[in-house]
């Protein structure tokens, strides 16, 4: 009999589970609360509560050969960084080629995901849904959740002393569309975060004068890399090596040494005390040029508002503030789960590898794309969706409970070690390193001295090449070629794949 499997959100996670549901010969039903696909990257003007939304001119900040499915490339014309209606292009064609929207149930509500009575033996769950006013219920084998982290705003506004008195208009960064409406008026972006840096730029356009506020400045990279190369494509297993074998301040400051070069983040005002690697880097071309211009400037923290001005913990003072924008980062949270399933505080939650709760009775509970990576988060969902639907399976088996919980509490101490405290740092994830960790669990990690030996080429590519989701097709379930009109097509186990082609 086959097993049924809930899929929660029909964003690019929930695509990916439903394709690796279909791959493993699950029969997935995906349960997507708005009327369309996409999830984070589908622009509306208005923005629906409890969901994503993004403004109006977002881009993507990692480019294509590093952002797609491992198995279905991005059309060659496709620009490098693409615009949030072409990464919905994309989409669509993802889900058409493998005919994804037919299981998908829009405009449909998950309610209440609640393990059924005779849980530790079945491993099944109690699925209640609403649509169109009306309740249903439906038993699953497994779920998968993927409603992202992007959907409660925090706005912490007993941190700003005064709000209450200001004049002018705020509103979180989600909120946010386009700039036409404050022409000419003087603006204050809080936070430099990707949306915070993306949003001043903006704004700084058209604005009087936009202000920059951070607490404590940021690292800022370029999509543009050597040679005009994107900059994602040069962080290879190589320098992944690197980082595991030089000491983290050195590492450090060898990408600070290079960053600098391209502009002094002390002369900017935006040199953080802390290292490179110790926050997720901001992603931001034009920020230094507004800086430069000064149609961007820079500030300490909000001391306090008071009317229509707003103080700095520098005593600098600004008069005759229009606008505040809050890009202070998100909250995530399951309310339709009990709270004893998996529990959210402070924006962590107990997963073990971010993906399983660790004390369930049966592993028929994954959670999906909960992970922020200095990368895309496309190929790290579906691999650890592909994870997860063999664990679903009982193809792949999960170590004991005492060993998940040392998994998460080892995790958690590195974290801490390493990252500034900040609720944007508890799940945070080195790509390669964590797309490794969990492909080896699958069985699909490249073996590298093997393909040194039997096809050098390839072997080079994937060693000094950038580490593309391809190269987590080459070998194990689900292994992929490439034919000769560059589509994917897949071979098996046994079969001889050609993704060198695409690497």
């Amino acid at each position: 009999m086959t097993r049924r499997v809930a899929v929660v959100g029909g964003g690019s996670s929930g695509l990916a589970c439903i394709k690796c549901c279909l791959d493993e010969g699950l029969e997935p039903v995906c349960f997507e609360s708005s009327d369309d696909i996409g999830g984070l990257w589908r622009f509306k003007e208005n923005p629906e509560p409890d969901r994503a939304s993004i403004y109006h001119s977002v881009i993507i900040n990692t480019s294509k050969e590093m952002m797609c499915f491992s198995d279905f490339p991005i059309p060659a014309h496709f620009p490098n960084f693409m615009h949030n209606t072409l990464i919905m292009d994309y989409f669509r064609m993802y889900a058409d080629h493998f005919q994804l929207t037919k299981h998908i149930r829009f405009n449909t509500k998950v309610l209440l995901v609640k393990q059924r009575s005779d849980f530790s033996h079945s491993g099944q769950w109690d699925v209640e849904i609403e649509k169109d006013g009306k309740k249903e219920k439906h038993i699953f084998d497994a779920v998968m959740i993927c409603i992202g982290h992007h959907c409660h705003p925090n706005l912490p506004l007993h941190d700003f002393p005064g709000i209450e008195t200001f004049t002018g208009k705020y509103f979180h960064s989600r909120d946010y569309k386009t700039p036409e409406e404050w022409r000419d008026k003087k603006a204050v972006v809080i936070g430099i975060g990707n949306s915070g840096g993306d949003i001043a730029v903006e704004l700084s356009r058209v604005t009087k004068q936009l202000y920059l506020s951070t607490r404590r400045g940021a690292w800022i990279l370029n999509r543009v890399g050597d040679n005009g190369v994107p900059l994602d494509l040069l962080f290879n297993r190589v320098v992944n090596c690197m980082e595991t074998v030089l000491p983290f301040s050195v590492f450090c400051g060898l990408g600070e040494s290079r960053l600098n070069q391209r502009f002094d983040h002390g002369l900017y005002n935006l040199k953080p005390k802390h290292r490179l690697f110790s926050q997720h880097p901001t992603v931001n071309d034009e920020l230094p040029n507004r800086i430069l211009s000064g149609t961007v400037q820079v500030k300490p923290n909000i001391r306090r508002f008071q009317g229509s001005s707003v103080e700095f913990d520098d005593g600098s003072v600004v008069e005759d503030v229009d606008l505040v924008v809050f890009a202070t980062g998100y909250r995530f949270s399951f309310p339709f789960l009990a709270s004893h399933v998996v529990s959210v505080s402070e924006n962590k939650a107990s997963l073990y590898k971010y993906v399983f709760p660790p004390e369930l009775d049966r592993p028929t509970l994954a959670i999906i794309g909960l992970v922020q990576p200095l990368g895309a988060i496309m190929p790290i969902s579906e691999m650890q969706a592909r994870w997860a639907t063999r664990v679903f399976k009982g193809c792949v088996k999960l170590p004991s409970v005492a060993a998940m919980q040392k998994d998460i509490q080892c995790k958690n101490e590195t974290m801490a070690k390493r990252y500034v405290t900040s609720q944007r740092h508890t799940i945070q994830v080195d790509y390669i390193s964590y797309m490794d960790e969990i492909a080896k669990l699958v069985g699909v990690q490249p073996n590298i001295p093997r393909m040194l030996l039997t096809d050098p080429r390839l072997g080079l590519n994937v060693v000094f090449g950038p580490c593309t989701p391809y190269q987590y097709r080459l070998r194990g379930p689900g292994k992929v070629g490439w034919g000769p009109s560059g589509h994917p097509h897949s071979v098996g186990e046994s079969g001889s794949a050609h993704a060198d082609q695409a690497l």
